[in-house]
C-alpha cells in the first residue's frame, strides 16, 4: 500500500466495499475505488494505471482519507460558496459569444477563451479558469465554426421591411388558382468546393479535381406551399435560362391563373429580354423581388445546400457529364419523395 493507507480491520472494508456499490456520484466512486485498491495491496502505480488517474490523484485521496476518513472522500467544492456559473452568469456569456471581441473593445476578431474570461470578469466581476470557461462553453451549447460571409442590404430597414411584409402578404394570401414559388440559380463546378469531413487521426483525405473547371447551371422554382421543385439546366446562366424555368412553370401548373415567382435581383431576372418574357404570358406570371442581399428570406436557397452537401462537395467525378448525372439522379429521388409524401397525405 506504500505506507499511505493505514491498516484498515476487516469491518471496516466491508464498510467501505458497502458504501462503493450503491454510489452514483461518478467523482465519489472514483475516490472510494482508489482507497479500495490501496486497501487490497495495490502500489499507488497499479491503482493510478487501473483507473486511469494519475498518481498525483492517488495520493491525494489517499492523504485525505488518512487524515479524514471516510468524510475526506466528500467533494469539498460544496463549501466554496454558490457556484461561479449559475443562470445569470451563462445568459450574459451566451450574449458575449454571439457578438464579437471588438464589439467590447478588444482589437482581436476572434474569441478565445482567455479574451472571454477577462470579458466576462468586466461584465460580471467574476473571474473564473479558462478550463471552467471551456466547461461554460459547453453548458451553453457554444462551438467552434466557420462563420458565413454575407453582403449587407444597401436599403434602409424600414424599405427592407416593407417589401419583405408584401411578399408574406401573398403568401398568406394566396387565393384558390394561384400558386407561389421562390427562384434561384445554383452554379454546379467540376472542380469540387471543398468541405467538412470526418477524418482519423494522421489522416488527411485527398479529393481529386480534374483541374481545369467546367461549369453547368440550374434554376429551380420550390412551391412555397407544397416543397414541389420545378427546374431546368444550362450550360450558361443567362435569360435564356430564367425564361425556359418560366416556360416549364407555365407548363407545370397548367390550371393557375397567376404564379407568383420570388426572386432575388439577379440581372438576368429584369433584361429586356426576360421583361418581355414576361409580357408575352399575359399576366400569368408575376415577379416579385426580394430586397438585395438576403438569402435567408429565398427557401430556395437551403435546397440548393442540401443539393451541394448530398452531392456536389467533396465530389470525385472524373467530368461534368458523371456529375451531372448524380444531380440529376438527386433531383429526381427527391421528386420520388415528394409525390410519396403528398399521395400519402391524400390517402
Amino acid at each position: 500500500m506504500d505506507g499511505i493507507i493505514p491498516h484498515l480491520r476487516f469491518v471496516e472494508k466491508q464498510k467501505l466495499l458497502h458504501r462503493l456499490r450503491p454510489c452514483r456520484d461518478a467523482g465519489l466512486k472514483t475516490r472510494y475505488l482508489i482507497v479500495v485498491n490501496l486497501v487490497r495491496g495495490r502500489s499507488s502505480t497499479q491503482t493510478a494505471e487501473a483507473l486511469h488517474v494519475s498518481r498525483s490523484t492517488v495520493y491525494r485521496v489517499a492523504r485525505r482519507f488518512s487524515s479524514h476518513g471516510e468524510r475526506g472522500l466528500l467533494d469539498r467544492r460544496e463549501d466554496n460558496g454558490e457556484p461561479k456559473l449559475d443562470e445569470r452568469y451563462l445568459a450574459i456569456l451566451y450574449e458575449v459569444v454571439r457578438s464579437c471581441p471588438e464589439d467590447h473593445g478588444w482589437f482581436r476578431p476572434t474569441w478565445t477563451r482567455e479574451l472571454l474570461v477577462e470579458t466576462m470578469r468586466k461584465q460580471t466581476g467574476i473571474r473564473i479558469h479558462a478550463a471552467t470557461m471551456s466547461r461554460a462553453l459547453a453548458m451553453i451549447k457554444a462551438r467552434r465554426g466557420r462563420p458565413r460571409p454575407v453582403v449587407a442590404c444597401p436599403w434602409s430597414k424600414a424599405r427592407k421591411t416593407r417589401r419583405l411584409n408584401a411578399i408574406r402578404r401573398i403568401l398568406a394570401g394566396l387565393p384558390k388558382g394561384q400558386v407561389a414559388v421562390y427562384e434561384d440559380e445554383v452554379d454546379i463546378h467540376l472542380n469540387p468546393k471543398i468541405g467538412l469531413d470526418w477524418m482519423v487521426q494522421g489522416q488527411q483525405k485527398e479529393v481529386l479535381t480534374p483541374g481545369q473547371n467546367v461549369k453547368r447551371y440550374l434554376a429551380g422554382a420550390l412551391d412555397a406551399v407544397t416543397g414541389r421543385l420545378t427546374w431546368v439546366q444550362g450550360e450558361r446562366k443567362n435569360s435564356g435560362l430564367f425564361i425556359a424555368l418560366l416556360e416549364r412553370l407555365a407548363a407545370a401548373y397548367p390550371k393557375r391563373k397567376v404564379i407568383h415567382v420570388i426572386l432575388d435581383n439577379y440581372r438576368i431576372h429584369s433584361s429586356r429580354i426576360t421583361q418581355m418574357a414576361v409580357k408575352a404570358f399575359g399576366g400569368r406570371i408575376m415577379l416579385h423581388f426580394l430586397p438585395p442581399y438576403c438569402p435567408n428570406d429565398n427557401k430556395i436557397e437551403r435546397l440548393w445546400e442540401d443539393l451541394h452537401a448530398q452531392v456536389t462537395r467533396n465530389h470525385r467525378c472524373p467530368n461534368i457529364k458523371t456529375l451531372m448525372q448524380r444531380i440529376r439522379r438527386w433531383l429526381q429521388r427527391r421528386a420520388r419523395m415528394w409525390i410519396w409524401t403528398h399521395v400519402k397525405k391524400a390517402a
